[in-house]
């Protein structure tokens, strides 16, 4: 192909999508011997949301990637989870056991910082960071793909790594019939405030309605999520949100009456709505030497604050997979490895949220819970 960049003994590696999974994936591949060019679209590389609840097996993936000294003294963690009805009196404390020495229990941080300490580690390990441009043409050729960005950058790569999202444009490129995303009938909010006085663990509460949680997310700063039943999908205007969250949090007790009260003041951080939903991709994620990971794949809902998590595992395999043998055999390798984890994620926390919604047994949604945090905590 004319204007093809070649360099001789040289694996070539090109990742489209600048999010974690996509970040995940250009070190790995930069430290597995590939030289990674990683596309994203948006030329400012700026990630929006609140905060992000981090457990004991991101934490684990984070220390594989090599970040998560910088994640936890940026972010906050902590051993204790308290659980509370509705009105705020405090029912049960559980104690998570760490999944190994080094790692603490728990773990929270902003999303935004998190892009930060990543998007630096992307660039320190050498990966060529290519804003503002995706893919414009693909064509697989014997042994690689040779591919043209919107930016008019040229080149034949051993591989493609679709790290593109829940709506990612890659899957609907390699597989025009795979499932769409699917809306669970929930809906979530999230949103910062300033940590009260004391607060050092996360909070749970307890309603038929509703499902409400706490984590620390810095050492001033604390994270709430909201998770509500709203068959309608309903979006709405980005000025609406705070009124509606205030809304919901009439009649809450302990520590959400102190953070309802900041939500509709002119200080207050901006809340971050949006309705829940979930896809997974048959098998395989992979056409060819194009292959997908993270939400592009296995998109589940916030239930085991897994996602992110999911998707640094992705990369840390698929990198190990790589370095290991041949990619025509380590592709399904890799799959092999992959696919059962992540459906489990995927359908267990769509299942919890059911189990939410139709104020089915508690009893099986903390076994379903159990189950499914002690399966992630097994080797990824």
């Amino acid at each position: 192909m004319q204007g093809v960049t070649l360099v001789a003994n040289t694996r070539r590696a090109l990742v489209v999508g600048g999010s974690v999974g996509g970040m995940a994936s250009a070190i790995s591949l930069q430290r597995a011997g590939f030289q990674v060019d990683l596309a994203e679209i948006d030329p400012a590389w700026m990630i929006y949301g609140a905060g992000l609840t981090i457990t004991a097996p991101t934490l684990r993936a984070l220390q594989v990637l090599g970040v998560l000294d910088e994640v936890t003294q940026q972010g906050a963690t902590w051993e204790l989870i308290s659980v509370f009805t509705r009105d705020g009196e405090r029912i049960q404390e559980l104690r998570t056991p760490r999944i190994s020495p080094e790692l603490p229990a728990h773990g929270g941080i902003m999303r935004p910082v998190l892009h930060r300490i990543l998007s630096s580690a992307t660039r320190k390990a050498g990966v060529d960071v290519r804003l503002g441009t995706t893919l414009e043409t693909m064509t697989q050729v014997p042994r690689g793909v040779e591919v043209k960005l919107t930016d008019g950058h040229r080149a034949c790569y051993e591989i493609v790594v679709g790290a593109d999202g829940i709506y990612s444009k890659l899957r609907e490129r390699i597989f025009p019939d795979a499932p769409k995303p699917t809306f669970t009938g929930q809906v979530i909010y999230r949103v910062v405030a300033e940590r009260p006085q004391g607060f050092d663990r996360g909070e749970f509460y307890r309603s038929e309605d509703a499902q409400l949680g706490f984590n620390p997310v810095s050492a001033t700063h604390l994270y709430m999520y909201l998770l509500e039943r709203q068959p309608a999908n309903p979006w709405m205007p980005l000025e609406e949100q705070p009124r509606r969250l205030y809304q919901s949090l009439e009649g809450w007790g302990g520590i959400v009456p102190r953070v309802r009260a900041v939500v509709m003041t002119s200080s207050a951080p901006t809340v971050n709505y949006r309705p829940l939903e979930a896809m997974l991709l048959p098998r395989p994620w992979f056409q060819g030497r194009v292959v997908l990971i993270g939400d592009a794949a296995h998109a589940a809902t916030p239930h085991l604050a897994s996602g992110v998590g999911m998707a640094i595992e992705d990369a840390l395999v698929l990198a190990d997979e790589l370095k290991n043998g041949e990619i025509d055999v380590a592709l399904p390798r890799f799959m092999d490895r992959r696919f059962d984890r992540s459906r489990m994620a995927v359908e267990n926390s769509v299942r919890i949220g059911e189990i939410e919604m139709k104020h089915g047994s508690p009893d099986e949604q903390g076994r379903l819970l159990a189950e499914s945090m002690q399966a992630l905590r097994q080797p990824m």
